[in-house]
């Protein structure tokens, strides 16, 4: 009897292995373009291959970056934008065309592996999107087979936020408006095609908003002897990459779907931001990316605790610090590189510089404990003045007497000029506003200061942290 039981446990054993054989663990970069001051994309290619990076995605299927990744040893990610889901959804035609247009003239001199649906679909409101989604799948599915072409898998990147429970990781639900849906018949079709449940998944973010209760070292992988044990399953974590992806994976194996691969299509963390996002800066940014990629890297697979020696592929976020991504400043500092092609900090994508090898030391953090004091929201350097003017006009549009004080005669009208007054109207909107919701971005035309702005009568109303 126990040689009977020994040969399917052997065999499933070398399956596994097998498997994950067959999945690199190399870790990839994102390519984002939101900026208007990059490298060109053959400059770009050489940058990525300095990293030592074995993967790139990038945000639609842009013909001259796909010609300067040709014929190298790059894997690639492309994508279908979300304005077309819907109507690939319906067309079978469509979604052949698309396949025809942006894959064929590519592969295989491209090493395209990877072609994923929208991005991060199921995280805002349903614009008539999310039922489309799971369809315009299976149709580019279909395309790629449709040109005899086997080797991409279909995907869709999906943000933490898919989960409406994620702590303990045992407990990872998704939620309920997409869980039926959505996710169960997504999962049925990455299961059948053995295909991958792309996640962002941000330790920073879920460490700056609940920092009281997160240590810092642990989200960087420097706890050394800090851990937290699920006691749903009692098992034991030192990161809190490890929770959050545990979290999925158990939120999967609720559906029904214990085996689906987790792929991480963005990780990373700020090199800079406003001076109320705390912990983002270059010496968190380099320890976070250097220890998450050594872990990635780590020959046997590490994997998780729910899912030990699982390998798990993964593309940090991101190439370039972009300037004209929308939101908080953090948004515009995830790069490993200045646009102008500089290094922010050096880092190994193939794991094989030791922690100890990165000879130029880090700045020393500063801003690892919450900013408290007063602040200010000016108009920022060389921005778009016509825009600033429209700016100015929506911030004085919103409020209770926001702009009064820079009506001519009033105390702050002169200097008569478009920098005082949309400062002025920033950051009067800010202070009246920012208890419900309000910002100091004004999509990137807007920067935050310490330093008090105002001058003789005209005070500067200002946000107290």
């Amino acid at each position: 009897m126990m040689g009977l039981g020994f040969v399917p446990i052997f065999s499933l054993a070398l399956l596994v292995s097998i498997s994950s054989a067959e999945i690199s663990n190399k870790v990839g970069i994102n390519y984002g373009q939101l900026g208007n001051n990059l490298p060109s994309p053959s400059e770009s290619v050489e940058l990525i291959k300095s990293l030592k990076a074995k993967r790139v995605k990038i945000y639609d299927a842009n013909p001259d970056i796909l010609k300067s990744l040709k014929d190298t040893d790059i894997q690639v990610s492309i994508m279908v934008p979300n304005q077309l889901i819907e109507n690939i959804s319906k067309s079978q035609s469509l979604s052949d065309q698309w396949v025809k247009t942006n894959v064929v003239p590519y592969y295989p001199d491209v090493k395209i592996r990877y072609l994923l649906v929208g991005n991060e679909i199921l995280t805002n409101p349903d614009s008539g999107t999310w039922f489309n989604l799971v369809p315009a799948m299976r149709r580019i599915k279909a395309s790629l087979k449709t040109h005899k072409i086997k080797k991409i898998k279909v995907g869709t990147p999906s943000a933490i936020n898919v989960l409406e429970s994620s702590f303990p990781p045992s407990n990872g639900t998704f939620r309920a408006d997409i869980s039926g849906p959505v996710i169960k018949p997504m999962l049925q079709f990455l299961d059948r095609t053995k295909s991958f449940f792309f996640i962002d998944v941000y330790p920073y973010f879920a460490w700056a908003d609940n920092q009281q209760n997160i240590n810092l070292d642990y989200a960087l992988f420097k706890a050394g002897n800090i851990t937290y044990t699920d006691p749903g399953t009692n098992l034991t974590y030192t990161n809190l990459l490890d929770q959050m992806l545990d979290a999925v994976a158990f939120a999967m194996k609720r559906l029904g779907y214990p085996d689906v691969r987790i792929f991480i299509a963005e990780t990373g963390w700020p090199n800079d931001g406003d001076i109320d996002q705390v912990g983002a800066n270059i010496y968190n940014s380099a320890t976070f990316n250097r220890n998450v990629i050594k872990k990635l890297t780590t020959k046997p697979a590490i994997g998780t605790p729910a899912r030990p020696g699982w390998v798990i592929p993964s593309i940090i976020f991101s190439l370039y610090n972009e300037n004209q991504k929308p939101g908080p400043g953090t948004e515009r500092h995830f790069g490993l590189f200045y646009p102008n092609g500089t290094k922010i900090y050096e880092v190994d994508f193939s794991g094989d510089t030791p922690l100890s090898g990165y000879k130029k030391p880090l700045p020393a953090p500063t801003n690892n404990e919450p900013y408290k004091g007063k602040i200010w929201c000016m108009v920022a350097k060389a921005v778009n003045k016509t825009a600033v003017g429209d700016a100015l006009s929506y911030a004085c549009s919103q409020g209770n007497k926001t702009c009064d004080a820079i009506q001519p005669g009033k105390e702050c009208y002169k200097p008569d000029s478009l920098f005082w007054h949309a400062s002025y109207a920033f950051s009067s909107y800010w202070a009246q506003f920012k208890k419900s919701g309000g910002t100091c971005s004004f999509n990137g035309l807007a920067t935050m200061t310490p330093k008090d702005p105002s001058f003789g009568h005209c005070k500067f109303p200002a946000v107290t942290l």
